[in-house]
């Protein structure tokens, strides 16, 4: 069978992306090639028939705690990363427009000139006609991140699973990257994310989904083909689920 006659089983789910996985090799900013990717990925996972969202980081452009550290108010600094979102989404249209997917930005910052209003009957309508959905500004408000922010989009669009691409292939007792002996998990529950301290998602945002029985499933960012392989259940990922 080839992967176009597949169809997923899931209707609609949302993504989370990084920025800084939008870096690619670089140390700062976007990297073209990566974000050509990242669409290309998106693409053949809508021909699978899957409404599709996203939201994504800014922490390739502006990190608001690392620059509350240093002094600046938080709330400021929590706007201007909000605006580095917005950056990103942008620029994630503009790859995804190339390869002939239909795109909307919402903010929840309203910018009419750039991008439109978030309203969530919109954006429903939006996925509804086959679009895809680039959430960006965060939650609109400061002291919340983007991964609390995906999970929000992800209640309010009654997403069936949310995805988080990350830099390595599932979740890890420590980072892998930096401690040799980190264990990987298939499976975990809400509850045992929250209580080891595992940090793959902020603890609102893993509350959120608990809460809304929405699972999450951590996949690398990296590995070719992998998003669809996760939505085809092939592939490696870790899912975060109810206990049962």
């Amino acid at each position: 069978m080839s992967e176009k006659s597949k169809t997923a089983k899931k209707r609609r789910v949302l993504l989370k992306l990084s920025g800084e996985g939008l870096m690619g090799d670089r140390e700062f900013g976007l990297d073209t090639q990566t974000i050509s990717r990242i669409a290309n990925e998106i693409k053949v996972v809508q021909s699978l028939g899957v409404q599709l969202c996203l939201v994504i980081g800014g922490g390739n452009i502006f990190r608001g705690v690392e620059a509350a550290s240093q002094g600046l108010e938080r709330g400021t600094a929590d706007y201007m990363g909000m605006l580095a979102t917005v950056i990103n989404a942008l620029a994630l249209q503009g790859a995804l427009e190339s390869s002939g997917i239909h795109t909307r930005v919402l903010s929840a910052i309203p910018m009419a000139t750039v991008c439109e209003p978030y309203i969530r009957r919109r954006a429903a309508r939006h996925m509804e006609k086959g679009r895809v959905v680039i959430f960006a500004a965060g939650t609109g408000s400061p002291y919340f991140t983007t991964d609390t922010a995906a999970a929000l989009r992800a209640v309010e669009m009654d997403c069936e699973i949310l995805l988080k691409a990350t830099q390595v292939d599932g979740v890890y007792s420590a980072d892998p990257l930096k401690d040799s002996s980190a264990i990987r998990y298939d499976r975990l529950s809400y509850r045992e994310v929250l209580a080891k301290d595992l940090r793959v998602m902020d603890a609102s945002a893993v509350s959120l989904c608990r809460e809304n029985k929405i699972p999450i499933l951590v996949f690398s960012l990296h590995s070719e083909g992998e998003f669809a392989k996760v939505l085809l259940n092939s592939g490696t990922y870790t899912v975060i689920s109810d206990e049962d």
